[in-house]
């Protein structure tokens, strides 16, 4: 008396038809299944995840950035006369 009948899971999936639409399946089956892959990561490959001291000393250093060069003022105009 399991789900290893092939008649039962026809008639579970009937069930779910008629309680929850032809619409709402997929996103129903895609949200189960993206919340148990984030449960998967979660469990098993935090290991695997960088921390934040990691990444940012991975990081290049900053690049010097270049002083502008000083801006002379114009020449006095010179009268002619």
């Amino acid at each position: 008396m399991g789900l290893d009948n092939p008649l039962h899971i026809a008639f579970l999936v009937v069930i779910l038809l008629l309680v929850f639409g032809a619409k709402r399946l997929p996103e129903i089956g895609r949200s189960l299944g993206s919340g148990m892959r984030e449960f998967k990561d979660s469990v098993s490959g935090e290991a695997n995840k960088p921390t934040l001291t990691q990444t940012t000393q991975q990081q290049a250093p900053p690049a010097q950035q270049a002083t502008p060069a000083p801006v002379q003022a114009p020449a006095e105009p010179t009268h002619q006369a």
